[in-house]
């Protein structure tokens, strides 16, 4: 089928193409023979009714330091495309969600992957919380008082931005609560909502499992282990991937979740799992499409696109 893809995201020329999962999807529709229209939020806007982008036609190859080409700088109406890919990495804020109601005037005639509606509705610290069943223990608040009382019932806690992303900002506490007062200092002056405590889960030495699905269904795991003196198992601050499998645990975690993720169009998800606790479900820009390539040879972008070309 000839299908045009829109691409929004991060500037590509600063990408890391080994793991970057968008490079990845972008790469297999390429491959396909669809069209690659690339633009970058900034570059999104509206007139009147119409929702437009001012970016470029793309070329992919796997090449380190020459891994694209774009054509001249165009505006295309997002209504004359078939599908857009809302890939754009965090933070969470008023800017990101901005583009989610740009885009939800387009979709699904316009198919956007994920659902923006669904994306903006269910930040990846909020969505959990529908499933308390499933995750460790969890409050949502900016009162220190709060915070410090659940501190104490559960020996310690893990402190964190409520819309962070990549391990940016998050805290261990231990029982005696050292320094969280600066801590929440520091929090309040930078950030207008409320935090996120859960629990520290011990677990997590052994590693922060990464599940993806696909249209709410499992496809496969990596393991994200720790490095030496870290609490955070985030590639981005230097978690180790590894190769892992699927436990009873996480299927019977993704058979509670899928169906909601499916029914609210969230195509490409990837969740987290510590031990046998569920922490984040990720929709904005979820990763991990590249390791577990590499690992268990599961082609999760092509996974993917068969999806969407199912609703297509």
């Amino acid at each position: 089928m000839t299908v045009t893809v829109g691409i929004q995201m991060d500037p590509i020329d600063a990408i890391d193409i080994t793991g970057d999962s968008t490079f990845a999807l972008s790469l297999e529709a390429q491959a396909r023979g669809y069209g690659l229209f690339y633009y970058t939020p900034g570059d999104l806007g509206m007139r009147d009714s119409r929702v437009f982008a001012h970016g470029h036609a793309l070329t992919l190859r796997r090449e380190v330091g020459n891994h694209f080409d774009i054509g001249p700088r165009e505006t295309r109406d997002l209504a004359d495309l078939d599908a857009v890919l809302l890939r754009q990495d965090p933070p969470f804020d008023m800017g990101y969600i901005t583009t989610t109601h740009l885009l939800e005037r387009v979709h699904p005639q316009t198919l956007v992957v994920n659902d923006p509606c669904w994306v903006r509705n269910y930040p990846e610290k909020i969505l959990v919380t529908e499933f308390t069943d499933l995750t460790p223990p969890t409050l949502i608040t900016r009162n220190l008082d709060d915070i410090r009382a659940f501190g104490k019932e559960h020996g310690g806690l893990i402190l964190k931005p409520l819309y962070g992303n990549g391990g940016a900002g998050v805290f261990k506490l231990d029982a005696d609560l050292k320094n969280l007062t600066s801590l929440y200092e520091m929090f309040v002056e930078r950030m207008p909502e409320p935090f996120i405590a859960q629990a520290f889960l011990p677990d997590v030495a052994a590693g922060d499992k990464r599940v993806i699905l696909v249209d709410g269904e499992p496809v496969g795991a990596i393991n994200r282990v720790p490095a030496a003196g870290e609490t955070r198992s985030n590639m981005h601050v230097g978690g180790r991937p590894e190769k892992v499998a699927l436990t009873a645990r996480d299927r019977e975690i993704c058979e509670a979740i899928g169906p909601l993720l499916r029914e609210k169009g969230q195509i490409f998800v990837g969740i987290d799992v510590i031990g046998d606790y569920l922490t984040e479900i990720n929709v904005t820009s979820p990763t991990g499409i590249q390791e577990l390539d590499r690992f268990d040879g599961i082609n999760v972008a092509g996974m993917v696109w068969d999806a969407i070309e199912g609703r297509l």
